[in-house]
């Protein structure tokens, strides 16, 4: 029996016309393609515009935008609606009383989405001033969410307020968003693109206010030296912060800024998303989270279109590549899937301890001889990557990798024989289950079909011991730090894995990993495929550690 096609939700923008294509109906639609809804609309207002700026606006009638809502509204279900640019009083009133009539109730109507569309990317006015007051009466009362920015928040709060309202800080930001919130809304996100913050503005915030969440962008979690390194100071690089007030709790979304001239129609498509994954019955937090990374990497892979401010790229979802083709992209997100595993892995009670000194003889002693035990696993399965590679650059960078694997056995034994271990000692050492386990899954992934699931599995090893030893340099740096290098009897083994020879292995690594992911780009169920693999490996990473402080 065949199936019947599965519908997707259907989802309305009520709102201006950008001939340009670049914000408006023309960028929620693209949008709405781009995560899977079928995509309605009800125009407001034609306009003449393009990226140099609007040259002209022509309102639709009140009853015409009325006459169009109803006629989706009556024939066609409704799975989330956004609105846009309503332009002035009488079509702000007309949809909000639309809505209204025909859900009877406001608990029925689907999740509304309200972007307070006011003034254009080039300065022009958008919304008549008369309709200011209409958005917060009548609209603002039926939205499960409204997405003003800067400009537009001020606007509103000034107007329910009849004083000037001013948005400077992050503390503005978040008072503002409670504020908004007392409009009926049933939460606000106020962007943060207008507002100039740095990482040190959201910690020191995040220090004071324990009842804020922080939802980081991948490359500034924690745990990411390796990623960070050639970039410039995270405390004082430029973010965007975008606020999500909700009636319980606050949430702070945090991406780097991206200097682009390409951000036309921006507030149009994180709202256009947003409505998108609401209709699929995600939570405003989970929409908004997935929506500002959508919109953050639309800007980073813009194309050039026209002379002025273009539009972000609203196709870069369906190039069907799930990572895109920045850098360090999927090891980050690899990362993040793994994000309380690898903070665990790289914080552990045997790393502090040997950073500050205090780690037992016995526990190290006990790690460096199953490391060397770890050292034949690693180069087999290095000797399978040689069986799967299809080129000669592949084969010849899968042997050297062997022979570098053979030349730090040489130098393994030789730092072991600092300690008291002899190469008899190392050869009569058993090996501990944790690394029988380790080398066998290593081996396991080798003998599978699939020459990435094994590179995936190799390169922990390879990059979690460079997370460790750039952290462990990144808190020696700091002042009074608990990191103790002077008389520091493990401190060549820090100096080993945070030094420049290494941290070069960790950067070829790396490209390795993008140089893949771009090449041959997975599917969501193979991406989850590595996740998974990335994360087994650094809890086995971690079991290596766990049996050395066993000894105890």
């Amino acid at each position: 029996m065949i199936e019947k096609n599965i519908a997707p939700p259907n989802v309305l923008t009520i709102a201006g016309s950008d001939p340009s294509g670049g914000a408006g109906i023309q960028a929620d639609l693209k949008a709405f393609t781009a995560f899977g809804c079928y995509g309605m609309s009800v125009i407001t207002a034609l306009t003449a515009q393009n990226t140099l700026g609007v040259q002209g606006v022509h309102p639709a009638p009140p009853e015409f935008v009325k006459q169009q809502l109803r006629s989706i509204l009556d024939d066609l279900e409704v799975n989330a609606i956004k609105t846009g640019m309503l332009f002035d009083a009488a079509n702000t009133r007309a949809v909000a009383r639309t809505l209204k009539a025909h859900y009877s109730e406001t608990e029925s109507m689907p999740p509304l989405v309200v972007d307070p569309v006011c003034v254009s990317t080039s300065g022009h006015t958008l919304l008549a001033p008369e309709a200011v007051q209409v958005v917060i009466d009548e609209l603002c009362p039926l939205a499960a969410l409204i997405t003003p920015n800067k400009a537009e928040a001020e606007l509103l709060l000034s107007q329910k307020r009849g004083a000037t309202v001013n948005i400077s800080s992050l503390e503005d930001m978040i008072s503002s968003a409670e504020s908004l919130l007392a409009l009926g809304c049933k939460a606000v996100l106020l962007k943060g693109g207008h507002v100039e913050l740095t990482l040190s503005d959201v910690e020191k915030l995040a220090a004071a206010r324990q009842d804020v969440t922080v939802v980081r962008e991948e490359l500034l979690l924690d745990n990411m030296e390796i990623l960070q390194v050639n970039e410039r100071d995270l405390s004082t690089r430029p973010l965007v912060v975008d606020v999500l007030r909700e009636a319980e709790k606050t949430t702070l979304f945090v991406s780097p800024r991206i200097e682009s001239s390409s951000t036309h129609g921006t507030g149009c498509t994180l709202s256009a998303v947003i409505a998108s994954l609401c209709s699929k019955g995600n939570t405003v937090a989970e929409a908004t989270r997935q929506a500002t990374a959508f919109t953050h990497v639309g800007i980073e892979t813009a194309f050039p279109v026209g002379h002025g401010h273009g539009p972000l790229n609203h196709l870069h979802a369906l190039t069907q590549r799930i990572i895109p083709p920045v850098s360090h992209f999927s090891s980050a997100k690899t990362y993040s899937h793994a994000a309380r595993t690898w903070k665990a892995y790289v914080e552990h009670d045997f790393v502090k301890q040997l950073a500050k000194g205090t780690l037992p003889k016995e526990c190290f002693l006990h790690f460096i001889k199953q490391d060397y035990l770890y050292l034949k696993y690693y180069a087999r399965a290095y000797g399978l990557l040689v069986a799967k590679s299809s080129t000669y650059s592949s084969i010849q960078s899968a042997t050297q990798t062997i022979i570098n694997i053979i030349n730090e056995v040489s130098t393994h034994k030789a730092f072991c024989a600092q300690w008291g271990i002899s190469e008899t000692d190392l050869a009569s050492t058993p090996e501990s289950p944790s690394t029988t386990a380790y080398g066998a899954y290593l081996i396991d992934m080798g003998l599978q079909g699939d020459s990435a699931k094994l590179i995936m599995a190799l390169a922990a090893c390879l990059l979690g011991y460079g997370e460790v030893g750039l952290w462990l340099k990144k808190e020696a740096a700091k002042p009074n730090s608990w990191v103790k290098l002077e008389g520091n009897a493990y401190l060549r083994w820090i100096e080993d894995y945070s030094g420049e020879q290494y941290q070069n292995a960790v950067k070829l690594g790396l490209e390795t990993i993008e140089a893949l992911a771009v090449a041959d780009p997975p599917s969501a169920l193979r991406f989850k495929e590595w996740c998974d693999i990335w994360e087994k490996c650094t809890q086995l990473e971690k079991g290596f550690w766990d049996a050395s402080l066993q000894l105890l």
